[in-house]
C-alpha cells in the first residue's frame, strides 16, 4: 500500500492512496470463511457450502466492503498522523474513475482534501476591545422586589370592585327589554376582569359594584367584536358569538382582589433561604448582587461576540478552496440548492474562520471542558429556567433532578459543552486584553443585539 498527499496551492490537497491485491487479499478470504461457516444453500448442510460457490455468489460484495473498510481507516489514520488540517470531509477527486472491482486487482484512489489556511492568531495588551459595565439601578430592585412580592401574593376577597380585580357571578342572557331570555345563554361563575375590557366606557360600569349587586351591559361593547374572548367567556363556539349580540347581565356573587406579599421576613426566607437575610436592606443588597453578577456573566457573554468581530478583522481575509468547500456543503446539505449555498456561503466561510481562530485561542490558552463543567453548567441552565420563574432558592435536588435530564439530550450537552467554552475562553481574553469599559443601563445593553 501506497499513501502520498501533495499540497496543490495551500489550500486544495490530493491525497492519493494506491492498493495491491496483497494489501486486502487476506481479509477478503477471511471474510468469505466466515461467510461459509453461517452460509444456508439448498442442496448443502450449513456450513459446508463449497467456497468455490461462497466466492462466486458473495467474492465482489465482499472485495468491495473490505477495500472500503482499509479505505476509510487508512485514509483518516494518514491525515491525524500527519497533521493535515482538514476541513470538512475527504471527497472522491472528481476526475477519479469508477474503479472495476470485477476485473481490477490493484486501484489507485484520489481523494479532494479542503486544507485550511495557515495564520496565527495572538491577542495582548495592544488590543483593545469594547466591555460593557451594566448598572443595577435602584428602580430595577425596586422592580425585582414587587415581582417577588406579586409572585408570593394571594387574592382575597373583598367586598367592593376596584381596577383590576376579579368578578365573579351568573351571567345571563337578556331579550330586548332587559329580562332574562327564555332559553339564553347562562353561565354560571363567569369571570370577568373590566380592566380588560376593549371599551373602557362599558368599564366604568362596573365601578364600585358591590357584592350581590346586578349589572346590565353590553358584552359585545365591552369587547368591541372580539369574538374570540366573548366565546371563551360564554363558553361556546366562535362561530355562534353573532346570535348573542344584545345585553347581558352579571350578578356579583365574588369580588376577588390579588394581594402582593408583605415585604418581611417570611419573603425573604422563601426567596433567598431560610435566615440568609435579616431586613429589607440586606434583601436588596441580595438582589442587587445577584444581578451584577448575572450582568456580568451577560457582558462577557457579549465580549466573545466583539472579541470574534475584531479578531475576524485583525486576521483578515483569508484563502479557501472556495469551489471544494462549495461540493463539501453541498454533499451536506443534499436538500439544498446551489442558489442557497452561494447566497449563504460568506457567512459560511465567516463562520468558519472563528471556528478556526476560535481553535487557536483555545489551545494557546489551554482550555479544557470536562463532565464536572458540564454538569455544573447544566446546573446554571437549570438555575436560570427556574430563576425566570421567580423560582430561585429551589432545593439542590431538584436542580440536580433537572440538570440530569440535560445531560441526557446529546444535542443539549454539545450545547452545554459550547457554553463552558466559552466562558472560559471569554474568562481567558478579559485580563489579556485592554477592555475598553462602557457603563450602560439595561436598556442601552440590550439595544446592541437589535
Amino acid at each position: 500500500m501506497d499513501i502520498s498527499f501533495e499540497n496543490v496551492d495551500g489550500v486544495n490537497g490530493l491525497l492519493t492512496i494506491k492498493l495491491a491485491k496483497s494489501d486486502y487479499e487476506g481479509q477478503v478470504e477471511k471474510t468469505l470463511k466466515d461467510y461459509s461457516k453461517k452460509a444456508k444453500m439448498p442442496g448443502f448442510r450449513p456450513g459446508k457450502v463449497p467456497m468455490s460457490i461462497i466466492r462466486k455468489q458473495f467474492g465482489n460484495e465482499v472485495k468491495v466492503e473490505e477495500i472500503n473498510k482499509i479505505l476509510s481507516g487508512k485514509l483518516y489514520d494518514y491525515i491525524k498522523e500527519n497533521k493535515i488540517n482538514m476541513l470538512g470531509e475527504p471527497l472522491v477527486h472528481e476526475g477519479q474513475q469508477a474503479p472495476d472491482f470485477a476485473h481490477q486487482e490493484d486501484f489507485e484512489f484520489v481523494f479532494d482534501i479542503a486544507v485550511a489556511p495557515e495564520f496565527k492568531v495572538e491577542l495582548n495588551d495592544k488590543d483593545t476591545i469594547d466591555y460593557y459595565d451594566i448598572q443595577v439601578t435602584d428602580e430595577q430592585v425596586d422592580n425585582q422586589v414587587k415581582l417577588y412580592a406579586n409572585q408570593l401574593g394571594h387574592p382575597e376577597k373583598v367586598e367592593a370592585y376596584e381596577d383590576k380585580d376579579i368578578l365573579r357571578g351568573l351571567l345571563a342572557e337578556l331579550d330586548e327589554n332587559n329580562q332574562p331570555k327564555d332559553g339564553g345563554i347562562q353561565v354560571e361563575k363567569a369571570s370577568l376582569m373590566p380592566t380588560y375590557f376593549k371599551n373602557k366606557e362599558v368599564a366604568k360600569v362596573f365601578d364600585g359594584a358591590k357584592v350581590n349587586d346586578v349589572i346590565t351591559f353590553n358584552l359585545a361593547d365591552a369587547y368591541e367584536g372580539a369574538d374570540t374572548e366573548i366565546a371563551s367567556l360564554l363558553r361556546m363556539k366562535k362561530e355562534e358569538v353573532a346570535e348573542h349580540k344584545g345585553n347581558f347581565s352579571f350578578q356579583v356573587e365574588e369580588i376577588s382582589r390579588f394581594t402582593p406579599a408583605e415585604i418581611n421576613q417570611a419573603l425573604f426566607d422563601q426567596i433567598m433561604g431560610k435566615d440568609e437575610v435579616k431586613s429589607e436592606e440586606e434583601f436588596r443588597s441580595k438582589i442587587k448582587e445577584a444581578m451584577s453578577k448575572q450582568y456580568e456573566a451577560d457582558g462577557d457573554f457579549r465580549l466573545l461576540i466583539d472579541a470574534r468581530q475584531y479578531l475576524l478583522n485583525k486576521v483578515g481575509k483569508l484563502t479557501y478552496p472556495d469551489a471544494l468547500l462549495k461540493r463539501i456543503i453541498k454533499a451536506n446539505n443534499s436538500d439544498k440548492d446551489d442558489k442557497f449555498i452561494e447566497e449563504n456561503y460568506d457567512q459560511s466561510i465567516e463562520d468558519l474562520t472563528w471556528g478556526l481562530i476560535k481553535g487557536q485561542l483555545v489551545e494557546a490558552y489551554d482550555i479544557k471542558v470536562n463532565d464536572d463543567d458540564v454538569k455544573e453548567m447544566a446546573q446554571l441552565t437549570t438555575r436560570m429556567q427556574f430563576a425566570q420563574y421567580g423560582m430561585t432558592n429551589v432545593p439542590e435536588e431538584y436542580v440536580e433532578q433537572y440538570a440530569e435530564q440535560l445531560l441526557k439530550d446529546k444535542n443539549q450537552v454539545n450545547t452545554l459543552v459550547d457554553r463552558c467554552i466559552d466562558n472560559k475562553l471569554s474568562a481567558a481574553i478579559k485580563p489579556v486584553v485592554t477592555l475598553n469599559h462602557k457603563s450602560v443601563s439595561v436598556e442601552e445593553f440590550n439595544k446592541l443585539f437589535q
